[in-house]
């Protein structure tokens, strides 16, 4: 008894670990595949300054625009930090928090996104990816940034149709 338990502790431990590595690996790949989909689905272009310019600045990288979407009739929403700092970002939102945000179109505190955010495409992805997609957000590094919420709008040059304004600061 006492052979036996001397060559399967060792074999336990082996296979815990090959688990725990396996894990690992899988979430680095979920990670990954989370960043290769950001990237197609175009989350930079709103979501980053410069976004919407041949020339983003990529230190703040999905930290909120400095641009205003005007609605009219809504108001003025600019895209919010999506790094997960807990106080301007992501940081205190749930997983499942994220995903039912960019797939749902609903906050967790209940506001429904604004008409710009296209949640209604990104309903159709698969819950991998929406998964991927959510995990690679936690990953990014906190980037502190407050980014104001939706407001009353000034005035695009042609009141009826929604405009795209760099907001000044």
């Amino acid at each position: 008894m006492t052979l036996l338990r001397a060559w399967l502790a060792p074999a336990l431990l082996a296979a815990f670990a090959a688990v725990g590595a396996c894990s690992q690996s899988d979430h680095a790949a979920q990670v990954a595949r989370g960043k290769y989909l950001v990237t197609i689905m175009g989350c930079s272009d709103c979501h980053t300054p410069g976004g919407l310019t041949p020339h983003p600045d990529l230190t703040l990288y999905l930290a909120g625009s400095d641009a205003d979407f005007i609605v009219p009739g809504l108001g003025a929403f600019t895209p919010p930090n999506l790094t997960s700092d807990k106080a301007t970002g992501l940081g205190g939102w749930t997983h499942d928090q994220i995903v039912a945000a960019f797939t749902t179109g609903k906050r967790p505190d209940g506001r429904v996104l604004a008409p710009a955010m296209p949640w209604v495409d990104f309903a159709h992805l698969s819950k991998a990816d929406a998964d991927a997609v959510a995990d690679y957000l936690q990953s990014l590094p906190p980037v502190s940034r407050n980014i104001p919420g939706p407001r009353a709008s000034t005035s695009c040059s042609d009141p009826s149709v929604e405009c795209i304004v760099r907001r000044p600061g």
